[in-house]
């Protein structure tokens, strides 16, 4: 059997312009000593300005282990995303809508993911076009992520998703049930849930809960840093 491998989820970091000098030097430090990889669940910075970007990129410098990243929706805000994403990336952060690597013998699987509601209370595709539009784009997102986990499915049966919404509804528990629809959609797990998948990560519900399970049991961690923090420190950590 392979040795255990410790990841660790962070998410909603939000690093605004006016940030104290090296907000999370000292976290990426320590994180680096209690995890070998360092998952970060979207809405890295607060507006997506590239100046944002690049505040986060000098502190995750100094960390000593690998990177895997998704980009949350404040990180789209401006317009921005592609700089962001290429700043990010010249800091040594590896993001997962466009690649499905395999680190430590765990395959990294990663989409933003999207809105739509859970359940039976998901948004379908029907009326005017902007619902539809709506809906297409959460389809897309988990269309994408399946494309990588077929990918990961030849290489490796250890498998680790990291996203930006939540694929359930059990960990935004604790957000106001009317944006429930925004945080998340099922598509996501339903798309996890006909993979090999040892666990998910995600963030956006900075309210919710830390912790549920998708219909077949994949366990689910919220990451969002006002959730995780909760437990004492600002991250999770998985063994997978």
């Amino acid at each position: 059997m392979s040795e255990p491998v410790v990841v660790a989820g962070l998410g909603d970091l939000h690093v605004g312009e006016r940030a104290p000098p090296h907000p999370y030097r000292e976290l990426f430090t320590e994180i680096a000593e209690r995890a070998q990889v360092l998952a970060l669940c979207g809405d890295l910075t607060n507006l997506g300005r590239p100046h944002e970007a690049e505040i986060l990129a000098e502190d995750l410098r100094s960390c000593r282990i690998p990177v895997v990243a998704v980009l949350g929706n404040h990180d789209l805000e401006c317009g921005h995303g592609s700089e962001v994403r290429s700043i990010l990336g010249q800091a040594g952060v590896t993001f997962l809508d466009e690649d499905a690597p395999v680190i430590h013998g765990i395959g990294f699987a990663g989409v933003k993911g999207f809105a739509g509601g859970f359940g039976s209370r998901m948004l379908s595709p029907f009326g005017e076009e902007a619902i539809k539009a709506f809906v297409n784009e959460a389809v897309a997102e988990a269309f994408h992520l399946e494309n990588a986990l077929h990918t990961l499915a030849q290489e490796t049966d250890r498998v680790v998703v990291v996203l930006h919404y939540a694929p359930i509804a059990e960990t935004v528990e604790g957000e106001p049930r009317e944006i429930w629809p925004f945080l998340g959609s099922s598509r996501l797990a339903e798309t996890i849930d006909r993979f090999t998948v040892k666990a998910v990560l995600h963030g956006h519900a900075h309210h919710g809960s830390a912790r549920g399970h998708t219909a077949t049991g994949v366990p689910v961690y919220n990451c969002a840093i006002p959730v995780v923090k909760e437990t004492g420190r600002p991250y999770a950590l998985v063994n997978v």
